[in-house]
């Protein structure tokens, strides 16, 4: 069954809420058990699962304050959304091997997510501006 775009927003909303909350058990539980959680180029790859996903956000967490995202635009096809989006908060630790020195930081994310039918994330690929990052922390 498709979901509706209220639906998809609203899990995205979720989603995005509990990580700029950094609660990682949040973000875990808008997830299915399978989920594959691809961070476009990270050197993991794609990892399976919330237990998977973990690691990726506990390292997250410890190096940047979200402030949170601010979608630009949203694209829906039959269970799936494309988001364009801006993170914007602080880099106290050391975000991607750069040293953030607790300086602001904002940069672009896109998101291709796509859901169960029963309105869980089951596949989460998410590229970031990553020239932005280093423009902005190498200062």
């Amino acid at each position: 069954m498709a979901l509706t775009r209220e639906q998809m927003d609203a899990k995205m909303d979720e989603h995005f809420g509990y990580e700029a909350r950094d609660d990682i058990e949040g973000v875990l539980s808008t997830l299915t058990q399978d989920v594959v959680h691809d961070i476009v180029g990270s050197p993991t790859g794609p990892t399976l699962g919330p237990d998977g996903a973990r690691g990726f956000y506990e390292g997250l967490f410890g190096q940047l304050t979200s402030h949170g995202v601010r979608s630009l635009r949203r694209l829906y096809g039959e269970n799936f959304l494309v988001d364009d989006s801006v993170w914007s908060g602080t880099a106290p630790g050391k975000p991607f091997g750069i040293e953030g020195h607790g300086r602001p930081l904002e940069f672009r994310l896109l998101h291709v997510v796509e859901f169960s039918d029963e309105g869980q994330i089951s596949r989460e690929n998410v590229w970031l501006d990553l020239g932005a990052i280093q423009q902005q922390l190498a200062a």
